[in-house]
């Protein structure tokens, strides 16, 4: 007798589990399958699946809710950065990563970093890790502008150490932007800072934007550093 094949929209045993992960992403499932489907014994152990049904565009408000708050924060981190996924579960994604930064660790914090959605940068940079900090400039959602806004005094010697080892250092607007807020922060009591940290970010810069950028620069040896040497006359 030949074995009859699932239903389309069976669910597992009855459907096979690649079969089932694949309509889990189906745009237009019928009515009550993803709340069949969330209810699911083998799902509940599977919260990297349970994903999918808290994200999904037509799940009803109290089921994303209710699967939301058992999402760990690698699944959070993915439906936060989907922009497939229903702009109420980007939201509640993004609110409860920030809530859970506090008490992550920092291998978390650094695997976080390097996807990290925007709502997140400013927490992320103020990151007191280096890795952490190394990590989240190279998050490939990070453009130029973004990271020169995140460049303020007061600036701490991690945030300086992982931005002379990015990819930014040879970026003139964020050696400018270092340089300036560098100089807000070398005289800040306990900064850690030192006018070495200024080195690779001078380099940076051609003799236009040096004489520019030391015209903007308060701290006399800083300034002495950044404006280049004029050549004797004769």
């Amino acid at each position: 007798m030949p074995r009859t094949s699932p239903a389309p929209w069976a669910l597992p045993p009855e459907m096979p589990w690649p079969r089932f992960c694949r309509l889990l992403r189906h745009p237009e499932p019928p009515r009550g399958w993803l709340e069949a489907a969330a209810e699911l014994p083998e799902l509940r152990k599977r919260p990297l699946l349970l994903r999918w049904i808290a994200q999904h565009p037509k799940a009803p408000a109290h089921l994303r809710s209710a699967l939301m708050v058992r999402l760990p924060w690698r699944a959070l981190a993915a439906v936060a950065v989907d922009a497939e996924a229903h702009p109420q579960a980007r939201q509640q994604a993004t609110e409860k990563l920030q809530r859970l930064w506090a008490v992550m660790t920092t291998g978390e914090r650094r695997s976080l970093a390097l996807h990290a959605p925007r709502p997140l940068w400013a927490l992320v940079w103020r990151a007191p890790d280096l890795g952490v900090l190394a990590a989240f400039l190279q998050n490939p959602k990070l453009g130029m502008e973004a990271l020169v806004a995140l460049i303020q005094p007061p600036l701490r010697p991690p945030q300086v150490e992982a931005l002379a080892a990015s990819r930014w250092r040879d970026t003139g607007p964020v050696a400018d932007q270092v340089l300036r807020a560098l100089d807000r922060s070398l005289a800040l009591p306990d900064s850690g800072l030192a006018l070495g940290h200024a080195a690779p970010w001078i380099k940076a810069m051609d003799e236009d934007a040096r004489i520019l950028a030391a015209s903007r620069i308060l701290t006399p040896a800083l300034r002495r550093m950044v404006h280049p040497r004029r050549e004797s006359e004769g």
